[in-house]
């Protein structure tokens, strides 16, 4: 998913570095490779819009030409992968996956290979190792892993994509990936970093976007508690609530991420569920109760949530990460009733359904973020052999904002 801003939108984010433990690898060579091919259909923007033309610089140029050549493959012969080795049970860990160095083969005409540069890790992934139906169908045994990725083109056979370009897809935990026939690729536009496509303009921001506008139209005055407030989406969600006029309470883990909500984000108050108790906190910070509820959490949290609730709220239900690492399914909340007694609305969504109203999305957020009224901060870990783990510190805490991992610069 690409969001085109420009040049002149480039703010700098707050970045969190680390390289982190280094794992075991198990090495073994497989002559033979093919990646996952997905036909969901991808929407995204292939220009900035002239709204905002005027408003964006660009980094680079490339004369416009109907008729580009086609790059020709390099002597690229390895690639390194992560597979799905078994279906974990309980929290999820690098001893899921296995290592593997692939031969590749020579690209097929109208294929494309992109070599990543940063990986995507979101809570999701966790569901998508799960054997069940879903809305996405699940990672195969043996299989790389599934991840949102931005790379550069390092070989083409196809007339729309050429050497050097930055293009955002489903490129797994890998080296490189094919696109057959370019399925799934979209052109980074420029000015746009791939920190910012995985990000605050992707389906990070376009969830948090999507989920507290569409679901609950919030108003000037209205009280929003988020959960899952320091990460990636839910801090995004409190800041759009604010530009709306709410008044915005987070639920985050620890006294660093809650201090950075209220002194960086502008949220109105941090409840620390690690450590004080989240019902008294939303008792004294949300006197009036709650208008709109935006859940990333699930569990006791949703609960707490719900014995709180103003007449006709919205509880919107975005994710639920402190059940996704259970063995066994984690009990209903006690008081559901409350929805009937406060005349209350509570409702899920998945992202996929609103990806054909990008522009509204951009139409919004590009002057939001240009305004400096939207703040993101990124976790970077870097290391191939450290993208298991990687993954992990989403349900043990350890990250603020969007998780990433980088593999390499552009060239």
């Amino acid at each position: 998913m690409l969001i085109a801003i420009g040049r002149k939108l480039r703010r700098k984010p707050i970045r969190t570095h680390a390289k982190g433990a280094t794992t075991a690898i198990k090495r073994a060579r497989i002559r033979g490779w093919s990646v996952e091919r997905c036909n969901l259909e991808r929407a995204g923007l292939k220009a900035v819009p002239d709204l905002f033309l005027s408003q964006a610089k660009r980094t680079r140029t490339r004369p416009a030409s109907s008729n580009r050549s086609v790059t020709k493959e390099k002597n690229v012969t390895l690639n390194r992968q992560w597979r799905l080795k078994h279906r974990p049970e309980g929290l999820i860990g690098p001893e899921h996956f296995e290592y593997i160095e692939s031969e590749m083969d020579e690209i097929a005409e109208g294929d494309v290979r992109v070599r990543n540069l940063c990986l995507s890790f979101d809570p999701t992934q966790r569901g998508w190792v799960n054997d069940m139906e879903s809305y996405m169908p699940p990672v195969g045994i043996g299989e790389v892993m599934r991840a949102g990725t931005v790379g550069q083109v390092v070989a083409s056979k196809h007339a729309d994509f050429q050497e050097g370009d930055l293009v955002q897809g489903l490129g797994g935990w890998q080296d490189y990936f094919v696109a057959p026939a370019g399925a799934g690729l979209s052109k980074l536009p420029q000015g746009v970093t791939p920190e910012q496509a995985l990000g605050v303009f992707g389906t990070t921001g376009l969830t948090a976007y999507f989920g507290l506008l569409d679901l609950s139209e919030p108003k000037a005055g209205d009280t929003v508690l988020v959960s899952g407030a320091a990460g990636a989406t839910g801090s995004v969600v409190g800041q759009i609530a604010k530009i709306k006029g709410a008044r915005v309470v987070g639920i985050a883990g620890g006294p660093e991420k809650c201090a950075w909500l209220t002194d960086a984000l502008g949220f109105d108050a941090a409840i620390d569920y690690k450590n004080e108790s989240v019902a008294e906190g939303v008792a004294k910070h949300c006197p009036e109760r709650i208008n709109i509820f935006f859940d990333n959490v699930g569990g006791e949290i949703l609960e707490t949530g719900l014995a709180h609730l103003s007449m006709n709220a919205r509880v919107i239900l975005c994710g639920g990460i402190s059940g996704y690492n259970e063995t066994e399914p984690q009990a209903g909340p006690k008081n559901l009733m409350n929805l009937v007694i406060t005349r209350s609305r509570m409702e899920g969504f998945i992202i996929v359904d609103y990806l054909h109203r990008v522009g509204e999305f951009l139409a919004d957020m590009v002057p939001w973020y240009a305004q400096g009224l939207i703040q993101h901060k990124e976790d970077v870990q870097e290391g191939f052999e450290n993208i298991p783990a990687t993954l992990q510190r989403l349900f043990s805490g350890q990250n603020t904002g969007k998780q990433l991992l980088k593999l390499a610069d552009p060239s």
